[in-house]
């Protein structure tokens, strides 16, 4: 679990950067450029999990821990995704990104997925006017993120809008007021939109066995 192994182990475990520390990621600080070998004594051996289950494994556990879920509400994603028309593995990524943490992070209100999470958690957001503090929530097209105007005099949020108004990796399925600190869901979001390179057919073979 992330909350026990520290986040940059996550990221070298997996071999590549998981954007789990915010700007720390973006800096010569980040343990991929560090450190970019596998956490442990062994960590600089070439790795040998090269099976096919192994493969699977690793994929599942590296969506897992970008989302920042854990293991039960992510099979529930999986079997949600699995009901729904569509390619099983796009329509996870898409549940995955739409969560209202996942958003409020792609929106740029928060650096991270794990402070998106802790700042929706806090009551700081609202969906078209409503309050709300569940990370799991799952946004839809025409949605409307506003922080709450009660929030917007914390330290945190006070220069938020300059900062915003400079970002340009919004991803296209969302739309930014960085003066009123509002975001819009245009679109669903599409499989080239993942942030981060992930193949979902893996996990839906691995939940097949």
């Amino acid at each position: 679990m992330a909350r026990i192994m520290d986040k940059c182990r996550l990221c070298r475990r997996a071999g590549e950067k998981l954007f789990l520390k915010g700007e720390r990621c973006f800096s010569q600080k980040c343990a991929m450029v560090r450190r970019p070998t596998a956490p442990g004594v062994h960590g600089a051996k070439p790795s040998r999990s090269g099976s096919e289950f192994g493969r699977q494994l690793a994929m599942k556990q590296k969506i897992k821990r970008v989302y920042g879920v854990m293991e039960r509400q992510f099979r529930c994603h999986f079997e949600d995704a699995s009901r729904r028309k569509g390619i099983v593995g796009n329509e996870l990524l898409g549940r995955l990104e739409r969560r209202l943490d996942n958003t409020v992070y792609r929106l740029g209100f928060a650096p991270s997925r794990a402070l998106a999470r802790q700042l929706v958690s806090h009551s700081c957001f609202s969906v078209n006017g409503r309050r709300m503090n569940i990370p799991s929530f799952e946004v839809s097209p025409g949605d409307v993120i506003t922080v709450k105007p009660g929030k917007r005099e914390k330290t945190y949020f006070k220069d938020l809008s300059e900062k915003l108004s400079g970002k340009k990796d919004i991803p296209k399925w969302l739309d930014i007021d960085a003066v009123k600190l509002e975001g819009k869901v245009v679109s669903l979001p599409g499989r080239d939109d993942v942030e981060v390179n992930v193949d979902p057919q893996l996990v839906v073979e691995y939940y097949s066995k």
